[in-house]
């Protein structure tokens, strides 16, 4: 399955890159995108605990089922300011 994977502030700094193109094998989740992810960029693995993530649009968690051509969004904790 091909996916478009979106980086949002600090872990835009990080990726070096605003968004990608993501191969996972059907029946993936978020959880194994984002080990991928943190694979090939260990430093987003320091965010572990607070990243939200979005499939779609739509917030999920790390066992949401992935599909072919899904957007998903990476995101740091939401600051207010």
């Amino acid at each position: 399955m091909k996916l478009r994977v979106l980086f949002f502030s600090v872990l835009r700094d990080i990726t070096g890159t605003d968004e990608i193109s993501v191969e996972v094998p059907a029946g993936a989740t978020m959880g194994e995108l984002l080990a991928q992810v943190e694979a090939r960029w260990p430093k987003i693995a320091e965010w572990q605990g607070s990243l939200l993530l979005a499939l779609d649009q739509t917030y999920v968690k790390r066992d949401e089922p992935l599909h072919d051509g899904g957007e998903v969004a990476i995101m740091p904790p939401v600051q207010g300011g």
